[in-house]
């Protein structure tokens, strides 16, 4: 599949034709639509008391299947197994590998997005970026206008599909001060320079966060849409499906996890680095971590490795002040995209000693993020907060980080 990067990376998103191949198509419905069935049997058992019968599917404004989040208890199995393979097609893995300039991109989620059973009409516009628990918008910016993106995401439709519009090329800016009014009067309509996605059945569109983006129609027609991406960092709580896997799409998921577990290792290695004081090995782990990024970019994967810090004192229960609800409850997730892996990383890695030593170390860099009082940018995934949306810490760097410790 021919891709043009150089328009990917202006733009921040493609429409790619075919992606699914015609002779696959149908099969793959059929299998996705039997996974479908089976998640329905779950919503029913697991519905609340008050809940209508379907629970979920009938609730949601995007019923969604996720394939990797928790066991799946019979979701996939040898008639399924190409709901997992898809993420493996070269159409896919590859062409992200390319989009992202990395050898072997891995899959990070797998989802499928589902019509409701009523009209829900529009949500509203956003960017999947939440800077409470992981950068400033402008971090994000800078990195990938120096390095590159570290993660793209795909919309893969199964069904002929136009609910997606995208903002061309604003992944590389903050919002301007007409799309903030026209998104804090009515953040549910067209806004200008949108471009709507038209997919048809087997096509694609793959796009860089944190471009702007909307669903424009959670209608009752026909929905079935493959959602996900790919990054190097990766996490797979469940690999329950590997044994209905083909032998090549096997070794490729044992090769993600295994860097993945790599992945916790350097995490880990730049977090005792900050506790030991050790300047030398810290950037040893950035440059493990984060290979060939410039200066922006390590400065971005140390605010990461601030929360990631903020999230080891949490969980061994130091009671942090300034610390919202919102940002304490994502910690007891994870998100490896921004290094966040979750309870047990922190659980058994550091002790409780270590957890308090590891905040002190980055509880200056968490300061400079925060305002002084709570502010509120639509467009985001965060409510007001008095984190920043967009902006660094000025006139700041990797190398002050280190001075602090000081």
């Amino acid at each position: 599949m021919k891709i043009n990067r150089t328009q990917f990376m202006e733009e921040g998103y493609l429409v790619l034709r075919e992606v699914i191949p015609p002779e696959e198509l149908n099969a793959l419905r059929e299998s996705y639509e039997l996974m479908v069935t089976r998640q329905r049997d779950l919503w029913v058992k697991e519905r609340h008391p008050n809940s209508p019968p379907e629970g979920v599917w009938e609730t949601s404004a995007q019923p969604r299947l996720n394939l990797g989040r928790e066991p799946l208890a019979g979701l996939v199995d040898d008639k399924t197994a190409s709901a997992v393979e898809i993420w493996a097609h070269e159409n896919m893995q590859h062409v992200s590998s390319e989009l992202l300039g990395e050898e072997d991109a891995g899959v990070t989620e797998m989802m499928l997005m589902c019509n409701p059973v009523r009209d829900h009409g529009p949500a509203a516009w956003h960017r999947d970026h939440h800077p409470i628990d992981t950068a400033p918008l402008q971090g994000y910016i800078d990195d990938i206008v120096e390095t590159g993106p570290r993660y793209v995401q795909w919309n893969l439709s199964l069904y002929d599909d136009n609910v997606l519009w995208v903002i061309p090329g604003s992944h590389l800016r903050v919002n301007t001060e007409q799309e903030n009014e026209q998104l804090l009067a009515d953040p549910r309509t067209p806004l200008q320079g949108g471009i709507q996605t038209h997919l048809n059945a087997g096509d694609g569109v793959v796009y860089i966060l944190p471009i702007l983006h909307w669903g424009s129609n959670y209608s009752q027609k026909m929905r079935r849409t493959i959602h996900g991406g790919f990054s190097n960092f990766t996490h797979y709580p469940t690999l329950d499906y590997m044994e209905y896997l083909s032998p090549k799409v096997q070794e490729m998921f044992d090769r993600w996890n295994a860097r993945s577990h790599q992945m916790q290792e350097w995490t880990e290695n730049a977090l005792q680095a900050a506790i030991d004081k050790d300047a030398s090995t810290y950037h040893a782990a950035l440059e493990k971590l984060h290979p060939d990024r410039g200066e922006k970019g390590k400065l971005l994967s140390t605010v990461f490795l601030c929360k990631a810090a903020c999230f080891v004192a949490l969980t061994h229960g130091y009671e942090l002040e300034d610390i919202p609800d919102d940002l304490r409850n994502r910690g007891k997730g994870f998100h490896s995209i921004t290094l966040n892996w979750g309870p047990p990383f922190a659980e058994e890695r550091f002790t409780q000693e270590e957890a308090s030593t590891l905040w002190e170390r980055f509880k200056p860099l968490d300061a400079l993020l925060k305002t002084d009082k709570e502010h509120f940018l639509p467009g985001f995934q965060s409510g007001p907060m008095r984190y920043y949306f967009n902006e660094m810490p000025p006139n700041y760097g990797v190398a002050d980080f280190i001075a602090s410790w000081q």
